[in-house]
């Protein structure tokens, strides 16, 4: 329901015309593989349905933000060799549904990485989710396919830029001459995960800059900033996740490990499983 008018949804929830498996839920539940959600019926609901997904995977909104999810190959801003960039879409489509802003992206993700992204609708959310970025951080994990087989668990702590970073990851699952990651970036240096995969023999698949080869099912590489943590402007705490892209699936199924399988695994990693596991150095 796209063009929806904006606190839509969590009114139909509020109200009980939103169920899901037959239940009652509530506005922060997490959905998983098979739920199935329904609404009553009613003209109003009715007639926001549209016959396709927008442009733009909205993820959570308010009145000073909203986290998008930035598919795999789309740039944050227009480059020479693309037009199309996620903070036009995303002003594109806020135009549409009749909510013009600006927006100012929080974070930045390289055009290959897909996940969340957050977007501020004015200057002054701009500064104040900002100011937050730039004095602690968010809180962020991601998934990476990786080529060849990791341990359980580590801390790559190599310095980059004659600057210290330290990475964490933790083995998910295995498949042929890969490994799903789930991975930390406890430091905040560009390409940083990126590289300290490289670093250790074990780039990120898709790639091309640093050792990971070229795969053409790839619109970028396997990589995706999978759950975002952050402190909301009236101090409350907040927790997104943007869904693994249907071409990581669909690479990781090639590669031996089951569809379901890394569904059901990152679900468990959503709901709070530890990150990773300190060991010694790889």
């Amino acid at each position: 329901m796209p063009m929806s008018p904006f606190g839509y949804a969590r009114k139909l929830i509020k109200n009980g015309a939103a169920k899901m498996n037959g239940a009652p839920l509530s506005a922060d539940v997490l959905l998983h593989l098979h739920d199935t959600v329904t609404l009553k019926e009613s003209a109003a609901t009715t007639a926001h349905i549209a016959a396709s997904r927008p442009d733009l995977d909205i993820l959570y909104e308010d009145s000073l933000i909203l986290i998008a999810g930035k598919p795999s190959g789309l740039p944050m801003h227009r480059t020479a060799e693309c037009a199309v960039n996620l903070v036009d879409v995303g002003q594109t489509y806020m135009i549409n549904r009749a909510t013009p802003c600006k927006l100012y992206p929080i974070n930045r993700l390289d055009r290959g990485t897909s996940g969340a992204v957050i977007l501020a609708k004015s200057s002054s959310s701009a500064a104040i989710y900002g100011r937050q970025v730039k004095e602690i951080g968010l809180d962020k994990l991601y998934l990476a396919l990786a080529w060849g087989t990791l341990p359980q668990g580590g801390v790559i702590n190599e310095p980059l830029d004659g600057k210290e970073s330290e990475t964490g990851f933790q083995t998910l699952l295995a498949g042929e001459n890969c490994t799903l990651l789930a991975v930390t970036p406890i430091s905040g240096r560009m390409h940083q995960i990126r590289r300290h995969l490289a670093s250790i023999g074990h780039p990120i698949m898709g790639d091309k800059r640093y050792g990971g080869g070229d795969v053409p099912e790839l619109p970028g590489f396997a990589l995706h900033s999978f759950r975002t943590a952050l402190t909301l402007a009236d101090s409350s705490k907040l927790s997104v996740c943007a869904p693994l892209p249907e071409e990581i699936l669909d690479l990781c199924a090639r590669r031996g490990i089951e569809r379901e399988k890394v569904l059901e695994t990152v679900y468990r990693r959503a709901l709070g499983e530890p990150e990773f596991i300190p060991q010694e150095e790889p």
